[in-house]
């Protein structure tokens, strides 16, 4: 006759491989698993390194949560270890929160805690709780049924950010292409499969999936990061829009999944069957519409003065940092030069990563000087833990200048309205969600050369 169990005793923690992500785990095999595993990683990684490079990868820099330091020992490895080593983590990315939502759940907490392994930084507290708490009987809140969502949760996420990151790759190394359906199909599908397989062995509820979405969409850019398909600057600045999309993609998911596997089959499947052919037969951009972006700051000093300064402007001095989007790799102005004078002498505006080459089309002395653009340098030196990235709209020039003009106004006092005004084209779609941040950048870059200008002519008017 079977004896009856003791409430307060802890069940006893399952013994299943570490992918699994059923049962619990106890404190000895999850340290000796999380150990065995990274000592596995960290051999094979290391030879990886020195096979390449030379080069030796030290367990402290290994142990580093900072990527960035990790990954300096890459300089000068080829292009192909990226991928290898990108790939090579993802099995251990799997078991790390696999085991963790069972150790969380073997300790008495809801198993969705576990997903916490993805989180960087705030895992190596996570890992450390884990390894340190007891086994404990589940607590009133950790149903089965919150165990299952931890599964589907995490079934979720790997789903989704997979599918993700293969949209990514073939849109972007294959197509070339930067449109509708990296950037509104990739996400929104995302979302879908993310939301049908949260939803698919019961209803979350409308929060819990949106939370899934927003985990999944966290998840799928840190790979694109990872695989080095893009850079922390431009992930950042798509990130709202995927996320966006890819919420709306789950509520969709969710809603399928109630619909039964019939309303699944066509409300999934045709979108992503039909999403190869959408990128295949995305039209090619016509002629570009021209964006305008004009900044004014009033100068101390007469429109001769300005003009001075206006048509070839000193170094900006170092001490005047620019702002930290420019610090973390945005192009920023620098100096001017001038060959020449007049209709036809051309300017050089130099940035961080280039010089514009602008041959001037006006020059009214102390009133306007216009000039048409020919060439661009590139827009940012992405910002990368690889230090490379295989994103081709860095050398497409998607944003691209076409021309400039400095419009110089008398003030009474002796002063001057200077506006700056760039006229520029941007090949990405939504245009209408992208130009919100090249805008921003452009009169960013305005007001840096605006506001030298001023300081340098409201000094020489002073010293005459």
């Amino acid at each position: 006759m079977p004896q009856p169990t003791d409430p307060t005793t802890p069940p006893p923690a399952d013994r299943a491989p570490p992918w699994a992500v059923r049962g619990g785990v106890g404190r000895g095999p999850y340290l000796a698993w999380g150990f065995g595993l990274m000592a596995l990683k960290y051999a094979v990684d290391a030879a990886l390194v020195y096979a390449t490079t030379g080069g030796a990868l030290s367990p402290l820099r290994y142990l580093s949560p900072i990527l960035s330091w990790r990954l300096e020992v890459l300089a000068g490895a080829p292009d192909w270890v990226v991928w290898v080593m990108a790939l090579w983590s993802l099995p251990f990315a799997w078991v790390g929160a696999a085991m963790s939502a069972r150790r969380a759940r073997d300790a008495g907490l809801p198993a969705l805690v576990g997903l916490g392994f993805f989180v960087p930084f705030a895992n190596l507290l996570l890992i450390t709780a884990l390894a340190a708490l007891p086994p404990r009987p589940p607590r009133a809140v950790a149903s089965p049924s919150l165990d299952r969502a931890a599964r589907s949760a995490l079934l979720a996420v790997g789903l989704g950010a997979g599918l993700s990151l293969g949209m990514v790759a073939l849109s972007t190394l294959l197509a070339g292409a930067y449109g509708a359906a990296l950037f509104v199909g990739c996400p929104a599908l995302m979302g879908a499969v993310a939301g049908y397989a949260f939803n698919h062995q019961a209803p979350r509820g409308v929060l819990p999936t949106l939370g899934v979405s927003l985990l999944t969409t966290a998840a799928a850019l840190s790979m694109v990061l990872l695989f080095a398909l893009d850079g922390l600057i431009c992930i950042s600045m798509a990130a709202p829009l995927f996320a966006l999309l890819s919420a709306g993609g789950s509520l969709l998911g969710r809603a399928l999944a109630e619909a039964g596997p019939g309303g699944a089959r066509a409300g999934l499947g045709a979108p992503m069957l039909a999403w190869p052919l959408l990128l295949a037969a995305e039209p090619a951009p016509g002629p570009a519409l021209v964006h305008a972006v004009a900044t004014t700051v009033e100068v101390d000093a007469p429109p001769e003065a300005v003009w001075q300064v206006v048509i070839a402007f000193p170094e900006i001095p170092p001490e005047q940092l620019p702002a930290w989007y420019f610090q973390l790799g945005v192009a920023w102005p620098q100096r001017a030069r001038i060959e020449g004078e007049g209709v036809g002498a051309v300017r050089h505006c130099e940035f961080s990563t280039g010089a514009f080459v602008e041959p001037v089309t006006v020059w009214e002395p102390g009133r306007r000087l216009a000039f048409d653009v020919v060439e661009n340098p590139p827009t940012m030196d992405e910002l990368s833990p690889w230090g490379a990235v295989a994103a081709p709209h860095l050398a497409q020039h998607i944003l691209s200048s076409q021309r400039g003009e400095f419009l110089l106004e008398p003030l009474p006092g002796g002063r001057t309205r200077l506006t700056g005004t760039t006229w520029y084209t941007f090949d990405m779609a939504p245009t209408a969600y992208w130009t919100l941040w090249s805008d921003a950048i452009l009169h960013a870059v305005h007001r840096r050369v605006l506001e030298h200008v001023a300081r340098v002519a409201e000094g020489g008017a002073a010293g005459a």
